[in-house]
C-alpha cells in the first residue's frame, strides 16, 4: 500500500510552495527533462531515419529538414507564446487557490490555440515555397523542403494543442504524465518513420507525416488527463468562452515571449540564408551539429520552465523567500546537468553524429561547430534560470528586449562580419565556422546583460495575482 501511495504521488499537481526547494525542483525537472529528450528524439528520429533510409540522397534530405525547420518554428512560436504564457498563469493561480481564474485560463488558452492553428494552416502553407526561396534554399533540397514544411504546418493543430496542454500540466507542477505520453509516442514515432520512410519510400515527407500523427495523438492524451483533473477545475464549454480579461493576461504574458522566440527564429532563418549559400555540405553539417546542439541545450530550457512554474507558484502564494532559494538551486542544478551533456558530446560526438551520416567530411566539420560552442552551452544555464524566474514572475517584456538584443543586435552583424572577414578562394561566401563563433560571442553579451537586469530588479512587482518578489540575490 505504501509503496502504491508512492507511485501514484508521481502523478497529478505538485505543490512547490511547500518542501525543501530542491526537492520539489528536482521531482519536477527531473521527468521534465527526460519528457524533453523525448520530445527531440521526434526530430532526431526524423534525421536519423533519412539519412539512414534514403541512400544515396540521405544528407540531401537532412539538408532539406535543416532548412525547413527554422521557418517551421517561426510560425510554430505563436503557439509555444501561448503556452509559455499559460504556464505563468496557471502557476500563479494554482499557488493562489484560484481555481475559477485557473480553469477558465485552461479553456481560454485551447480557443487561442483552435485559433492560431487554422491561420498557420491556411497562412503559413501556402508561405513554404517563397519562403524556402527568400532565404536562398539549395536547388538539391528545395522540393524536399517544400513537402516538409507544408506537411509540418498542415497538421498544425497537434502541435499548436499540444504545446498548450503540455504548458498547462507544467504550470499545475505535473511533469510525470507527460513524460510517460511522450515515451510512448517517440516509440510510436520511430516505427511510423521506419515505416513511412523505408517502407513506403515516403522520404521527407513520411518523416514529417510521422512526426504530425504522434503530435495529435500526444494532444488528445494530455486533453483527456486535463479534463479529468476535477479536483482542481471542472473543465466545460463555457470556460472555452473568451473572457477578455483572461485573453488579454495570456496575451500580456505570452506575445513578447512569441515575440522574442520569433524574433529568435526569424534571425535563425536569416543566418540560414547565409549558410545556404555555402552549399548543402555544409547546410548538411549544421542540421546534424543541432541535432547535438539541441541536447545540449536541453538542461537551460528544461530548467527555465521549471524556474518559470517554482516562482510562479510561490509569487502566487506569497512566499517570497522560496523564489530566492529557488534560483540559487535551479542555477546549480542546470550547470551541473549541462556538464555532463557537453562532456558527454565531447567525448562521445563522433558516434553520436554517425547515426545521421557517414560522411567523415561532414563529421570532422560538425565536431569543430561542437567545439567552438562549448562555452556557450554553459553560459546558457546561467541565461535560461534567470529569464526563467523573470517569466515566472510575470515579466516577459525584459526577457524579450534581451532576446531581441542578442539574436539581432549582436549575433546578426557578427555572423557576417565573421564570414565575410574569412571568405577565400575556396569558400567565397565565408568560413562556417563564424556561424558558431558569432553564436559564442553573442552568448557571452547575453549572458552579461541578463545579470545586470535582474540585478536592477526591474522584473519585480509583475504578478497577476498583484504580489511582489524579493530583492534579486545571487550571493
Amino acid at each position: 500500500m505504501y509503496m502504491f501511495k508512492k507511485f501514484k504521488s508521481l502523478f497529478g499537481a505538485q505543490d512547490m510552495t511547500v518542501g525543501s526547494p530542491f526537492s520539489c525542483l528536482l521531482k519536477f525537472a527531473i521527468p521534465l527533462l527526460i519528457g524533453n529528450i523525448a520530445q527531440l528524439l521526434y526530430s532526431t528520429a526524423d534525421a536519423f531515419v533519412v539519412g539512414r533510409y534514403m541512400g544515396d540522397l540521405g544528407d540531401v534530405a537532412l539538408s532539406a529538414i535543416g532548412s525547413a525547420m527554422p521557418p517551421c518554428n517561426f510560425f510554430l512560436v505563436l503557439f509555444m507564446g501561448v503556452g509559455s504564457g499559460v504556464t505563468i498563469m496557471v502557476s500563479q493561480y494554482f499557488g493562489a487557490r484560484d481555481n475559477d481564474s485557473l480553469g477558465v485560463s485552461i479553456g481560454n488558452s485551447i480557443t487561442l490555440i483552435v485559433i492560431l492553428s487554422i491561420f498557420v494552416t491556411t497562412v503559413a502553407s501556402s508561405l513554404a515555397g517563397p519562403i524556402l526561396r527568400l532565404v536562398g534554399t539549395p536547388n538539391e533540397t528545395y522540393e524536399m523542403a517544400r513537402t516538409y514544411m507544408t506537411i509540418i504546418f498542415l497538421g498544425s493543430i497537434g502541435i499548436g494543442l499540444y504545446n498548450a496542454l503540455s504548458a498547462i500540466l507544467r504550470g499545475l507542477g505535473e511533469s510525470v504524465f507527460p513524460l510517460i505520453v511522450l515515451l510512448f509516442t517517440v516509440v510510436l514515432n520511430i516505427f511510423l518513420d521506419i515505416l513511412f520512410v523505408a517502407g513506403f519510400n515516403m522520404g521527407v515527407a513520411g518523416a514529417a507525416s510521422a512526426t504530425i500523427i504522434t503530435q495529435v495523438l500526444s494532444a488528445i492524451i494530455c486533453l483527456v488527463k486535463v479534463a479529468v483533473m476535477r479536483d482542481l477545475f471542472k473543465l466545460n464549454l463555457t470556460m472555452l468562452k473568451p473572457v477578455k480579461r483572461i485573453v488579454k493576461q495570456i496575451i500580456h504574458l505570452g506575445g513578447p515571449n512569441a515575440l522574442s522566440m520569433a524574433i529568435m527564429f526569424a534571425s535563425i532563418t536569416f543566418v540560414q540564408s547565409l549558410i545556404n549559400s555555402m552549399g548543402y555540405m555544409v547546410v548538411t553539417a549544421i542540421t546534424v551539429t543541432q541535432r547535438l546542439d539541441s541536447f545540449a541545450m536541453l538542461p537551460s530550457q528544461t530548467f527555465q520552465n521549471a524556474a518559470g512554474t517554482f516562482t510562479g507558484q510561490n509569487i502566487g502564494a506569497g512566499k517570497m523567500e522560496r523564489v530566492r532559494q529557488g534560483t540559487k538551486t535551479v542555477f546549480l542544478m542546470c550547470l551541473t546537468f549541462t556538464s555532463v551533456m557537453v562532456a558527454s558530446m565531447l567525448l562521445f560526438g563522433r558516434h553520436m553524429l554517425g547515426l545521421f551520416t557517414e560522411t567523415e567530411s561532414i563529421i570532422d566539420m560538425s565536431m569543430t561547430f561542437v567545439r567552438i560552442a562549448t562555452p556557450a552551452y554553459l553560459m546558457m544555464t546561467l541565461t535560461g534560470t534567470l529569464m526563467g524566474v523573470m517569466r515566472g514572475a510575470g515579466d516577459s517584456i525584459g526577457p524579450m528586449w534581451m532576446t531581441m538584443l542578442n539574436n539581432v543586435i549582436i549575433r546578426i552583424p557578427l555572423t557576417y562580419m565573421f564570414a565575410y572577414f574569412t571568405r577565400s578562394e575556396a569558400r567565397p561566401t565565408g568560413h562556417p565556422n563564424s556561424i558558431f563563433l558569432s553564436m559564442l560571442c553573442s552568448m557571452v553579451v547575453g549572458s552579461i546583460i541578463s545579470i545586470l537586469y535582474y540585478r536592477a530588479g526591474k522584473w519585480r512587482g509583475k504578478a497577476i495575482t498583484g504580489k511582489n518578489v524579493p530583492e534579486p540575490d545571487m550571493a
